[in-house]
């Protein structure tokens, strides 16, 4: 408070610190608002929980308020001193002080250090970015001097050196420009070959760390030492294939530096011919040793796999002679799952199979010493193995034909059952109490007819098409499957039919009752209208222009036109249901459209006295308007008769 009161002028402290000095005593204000709020929901949290405090606590806060504000307000007045007193005096002391700034600034962009190292040039950066935050800082500060400078009076004799000071550092900021820019596209360009370079270096290193493992001479002697010898070959490739990205992204950088001739360039050129031989010559190394390995691995393989293939292919031959069908259907569908299983698993060694004839080639092809006894055992494994999918064929054929007829009986005693479920549904006679209601209804039966002959026709189809297979193969049953057949076609077919009933009955019902919808919510419109009628009335008394009421009556009748089509809809929907319903329903119908055309009728009638009170409330305004031209008029004659001058328009008629 003691420092926001000072208003000494001590000549020996200078108008523009003392200027700053202020600035920076309301940025600390401004800061210490923050701790004034807290204190204040301190307070109010206080008088929450302890209200016998809250005299004291509520005395204290308005205290602390009370001085907030008065020390806002003298720190206010203060500024507003200081800068009024002294705004020119301030601006020629704060461009003086930007221009030395930037001539710091100039200073220090004359010296361009392009770094010896990465850790340098991005120092340099970090320097070149504080000194481009200064730049916007000083623009910002800039443009606010540039505001000031505005509002001191034209005929100031300050005003000329505060203009010149303005152009002055205008000129070097511009001049500044360019040489930050300059400065920062040669930093960026020396940081990419200084990062370049180092990345040459790391990625040397990692080839060269990798590169006696491709190039190991070690194949082994073994089945177990050949597969973990491929094992860490693999491994190493597919580390590999996930660094490629990275590799050619540097040798693509160090080519684009590696074209420009330089000092810098003749090494990064050296590194990247260097990487680029140890990376290729690493790739090969892998693919060579990943063949070799291969080699040998089918080799030692061919003969652990041909006995083991050929006791598995014995076994599995075993199980297909068993001659069981199962009694009922879960049985028979255990049985066929079991077979099933065993059939893919069949089927899935075929890629053994596979494997081991390839196998089988890659050996012949490489002239192995037992050409002739690896021959004929891979020819006795193939013929084993299609003997042992035929019997498969025949087992799983017995076993589909028992259990397709257990699943069709299954499939008929569900279908009819769910039937008769959706048959209970669609014979509701429920059709709703009211429009929400009969919505609903026909929300939730739209759903199910649709779900139920979707899932139905698929159902259905389903069953038909097994019992035409089974009859078209010739099944001893096929008289019963046939029986089965009719009676499920019947029963969708009368399921059907009720649905489509509902769906009709529902229909007509959600026609009547959106009519007594629509009927109530047109009487609300028209009832809402009749409240409007006494305002537009109350305002004729109000409003002396004509325009204004020819505007209202004008609106307020539009607003009446919206209702006529909603009307005669209701009138056409009225007919419509007339011609369906009959007794009290008709009635009732009858009853809500007179209801509504009474209502209409009142309201039309309403406004046809509402628009002829306007209409006369117009003309007597426009009349009485007249009449005021006229006496202005008569006036204006009778004041240039008096005045002895001969009157110029003395019979117009100012219409």
């Amino acid at each position: 408070m003691l420092m926001a009161r000072d208003s000494s002028r001590d000549e020996t402290q200078k108008l523009h610190k003392k200027w700053l000095k202020h600035q920076a005593f309301m940025a600390e204000l401004a800061q210490n608002k923050e701790w004034l709020d807290k204190i204040e929901k301190e307070g109010q949290q206080l008088i929450q929980e302890k209200p016998e405090l809250s005299p004291v606590v509520r005395k204290k806060l308005e205290e602390i308020r009370e001085c907030w504000q008065d020390l806002e307000s003298t720190t206010q007045a203060k500024a507003r001193q200081l800068f009024e007193a002294n705004k020119a005096d301030l601006l020629v002391q704060s461009y003086e002080s930007l221009d030395q700034r930037l001539g710091q600034l100039e200073g220090q962009l004359a010296y361009v250090d392009q770094g010896q190292d990465l850790t340098t040039v991005n120092k340099q950066l970090k320097k070149l970015q504080t000194m481009e935050a200064q730049m916007e800082e000083w623009y910002k500060e800039v443009g606010q001097l540039q505001v000031q400078a505005a509002s001191i009076p034209p005929q100031t004799q300050v005003k000329g050196t505060v203009a010149e000071r303005q152009s002055v550092v205008e000129a070097r900021m511009v001049r500044l420009i360019e040489p930050l820019k300059e400065r920062r596209r040669i930093l960026l360009a020396s940081k990419e070959v200084h990062q370049v370079g180092r990345d040459l270096e790391d990625e040397i290193l990692w080839v060269q760390e990798r590169l006696p493992m491709a190039m190991c001479q070690e194949h082994g002697s073994t089945l177990q030492s050949v597969q973990q010898l491929m094992k860490k070959n693999q491994t190493l490739q597919r580390e590999l294939q996930g660094h490629r990205s990275r590799m050619e992204d540097v040798l693509e950088r160090a080519a684009v530096i590696a074209s420009i001739r330089s000092p810098e360039a003749d090494c990064i050129r050296a590194g990247h011919d260097q990487l680029a031989q140890l990376w290729t010559l690493l790739w090969a190394e892998t693919e060579r040793r990943q063949l070799v390995l291969d080699a040998m691995y089918q080799a030692q393989q061919y003969y652990f796999d041909t006995a083991e293939v050929e006791a598995w292919l014995s076994e599995q031959e075993l199980h297909m002679m068993n001659e069981e069908k199962g009694k009922d259907e879960p049985s028979t569908l255990q049985l066929l799952k079991k077979h099933l299983v065993l059939e893919q698993t069949i089927e899935d060694y075929a890629e053994t199979i596979g494997l081991l004839s390839q196998q089988c080639r890659q050996l012949l092809e490489m002239g192995h010493p037992d050409c002739e006894h690896i021959s004929k055992r891979q020819s006795q494994i193939d013929r084993l193995y299609v003997s042992l999918k035929d019997l498969v064929e025949e087992r799983k054929s017995r076993l589909e034909q028992q259990y397709w007829l257990y699943q069709l009986n299954r499939e008929v005693d569900e279908l009819e059952q769910w039937i008769a479920q959706r048959e209970v549904v669609a014979s509701s006679p429920e059709l709703g109490q009211d429009f929400e209601h009969v919505t609903v209804l026909q929300e939730k039966f739209t759903e199910f007819a649709s779900e139920t002959g979707s899932v139905g026709q698929e159902r259905v189809s389903a069953v038909n098409q097994m019992v035409d297979e089974l009859i078209d193969y010739g099944h001893s049953e096929a008289a019963t499957i046939a029986e089965w057949k009719d009676g499920v076609n019947e029963a969708w077919a009368d399921l059907l039919e009720l649905m489509e009933t509902r769906t009709q009955m529902l229909a007509a019902s959600h026609q009547l009752h959106k009519f007594f919808s629509d009927c109530r919510e047109v009487l609300a419109q028209i009832e809402d209208k009749h409240r409007r009628l006494p305002e537009v009335r109350a305002r004729q008394g109000s409003t002396a222009n004509t325009s204004t009421l020819q505007r209202l009556l004008h609106s307020f009748e539009q607003d009446i036109q919206l209702l006529v089509t909603q009307v005669r809809q209701l009138q056409e929907s009225a007919a419509q249901l007339r011609t369906v319903y009959a007794g009290e329903k008709a009635e009732t119908i009858a009853c809500h459209e007179h209801e509504v055309m009474q209502c209409w009728k009142e309201l039309l009638t309403s406004c046809e006295e509402c628009r002829l009170q306007i209409t006369t409330e117009t003309d007597k305004l426009r009349f009485f308007g007249m009449v005021r031209d006229q006496i202005m008029w008569m006036d204006s004659i009778i004041c240039q008769i008096g005045t002895g001058e001969k009157p110029r328009y003395l019979f117009t008629h100012p219409m």
